[in-house]
């Protein structure tokens, strides 16, 4: 009688934690809870169900127009003609006319504070020539990242047949997003004003009030069409501890909110991020041939993490560094080799990247020459003691 007890109240706890899960998103018909740093998800909800993701679909916008900034294909300075299919989107808009010129930087603002449907459809026409083709190559690129459920036709989120992704691809698009760190000076400004081509100015509000009311919010990317619903993405940043929460199908911009941010204050009061090492911290010297110097100064590629529960103690772990030689030149954030990180118990729980600390460049006939001299003064010293 008493192992009946003891089973009933076990399963009754499972299912007061299973009823507490689904509770943290109660209105939506999607939503998902991830790791910045690892990816790990900490909570989901009918994660890959195919919704229409409205605005959100700007995300996988401002991937493309990052890459193409951070690759230097795009500056942010470079000038964009508005053309008149720009200038005609409807829905959400910062209300450019066709001919004018603005500066990349302006069209960012636009994207990311008021999801400026026109601003989008202009900067994918500098990135990729037409919408049609900018939305070719996101859907290219999300095949890469592994979001297979989702379908783009066209930059901005405005209800269309076949448009369509789910809460885990908009977190997986948006963790990509994130790693062009630059994005978060835009999509974390609350209110700016847009100074237009005749002298007038144009007050951009963020559509994400939770850059102004939650603490740590920062971003990323709301959405509403009759179709899709309530939507959001976003991110927050609590010391080195950083999470992407995405609510889709909501049935309220009300609603969207409170549970963004209870899925916000779920993650930070449930779990901490454990830095292991960092990529300042050096794991060893490696040949060199060929370079300027002789030895390269190995370090992490990114720095190495681990999600852990709050109660949890931290455990110190050891590097194995798998590299042999490096042939140079080599850059900084070239990937040279491997690290195994290995726990307490010898285990193996992760392999990582590893790059060089400083750039090395390849050795002229001038540094041969002088290395030789070096050598064979060293060698006369040696030879008279």
């Amino acid at each position: 009688m008493k192992k009946l007890c003891l089973i009933i109240l076990i399963f009754g706890l499972f299912l007061n934690h299973v009823k507490a899960a689904e509770d943290l998103t109660p209105t939506a018909k999607s939503a998902i809870l991830i790791d910045f740093a690892t990816g790990e998800v900490l909570y989901e909800k009918n994660a890959d169900e195919r919704l229409a993701p409205a605005s959100m679909t700007k995300i996988g916008s401002m991937l493309l127009i990052m890459e193409a900034i951070d690759s230097g294909k795009l500056s942010l300075d470079d000038e964009v003609t508005i053309s008149e299919e720009a200038a005609s989107m409807g829905g959400s808009q910062i209300f450019l006319e066709a001919g004018e010129v603005y500066k990349v930087h302006d069209l960012l603002k636009g994207i990311a504070i008021a999801s400026g449907n026109d601003a989008v459809v202009a900067l994918a026409e500098k990135v990729a020539g037409s919408q049609g083709e900018f939305v070719d190559r996101m859907n290219e690129r999300f095949k890469e990242l592994g979001a297979s459920n989702t379908n783009f036709v066209n930059a901005h989120g405005l209800d269309a047949e076949e448009h369509y992704s789910t809460a885990r691809d908009m977190a997986t698009i948006a963790r990509e997003l994130l790693k062009h760190e630059k994005i978060l000076e835009y999509t974390s400004i609350y209110e700016e004003y847009l100074e237009k081509n005749d002298g007038t100015k144009t007050w951009l509000v963020n559509t994400n009030k939770l850059v102004r009311f939650y603490d740590g919010v920062d971003g990323l990317k709301t959405g509403f069409t009759e179709s899709a619903g309530y939507c959001l993405t976003a991110t927050a940043k609590k010391d080195n501890f950083r999470l992407i929460s995405v609510v889709m199908g909501e049935d309220s911009s009300e609603n969207r909110s409170s549970d963004t941010v209870k899925l916000l204050n779920y993650g930070f009061n449930t779990y901490k991020i454990n830095t292991i090492k960092t990529t300042d911290e050096i794991l060893g010297k490696v040949r060199v041939e060929g370079g300027k110097v002789n030895q390269a100064e190995i370090v992490l590629l990114n720095d190495a993490t681990e999600l852990l529960k709050n109660t949890a103690d931290v455990s110190n772990y050891e590097f194995n560094l798998k590299v042999k030689t490096i042939k140079a030149p080599v850059k900084k954030g070239d990937i040279v080799g491997t690290a195994e990180i290995i726990d307490n118990n010898g285990n193996i729980i992760d392999e990582v990247d590893v790059t060089v600390k400083e750039d090395i460049k390849k050795a002229t006939l001038l540094d041969y020459l002088i290395r030789n001299i070096t050598i064979f003064s060293k060698g006369k010293d040696i030879l008279k003691q």
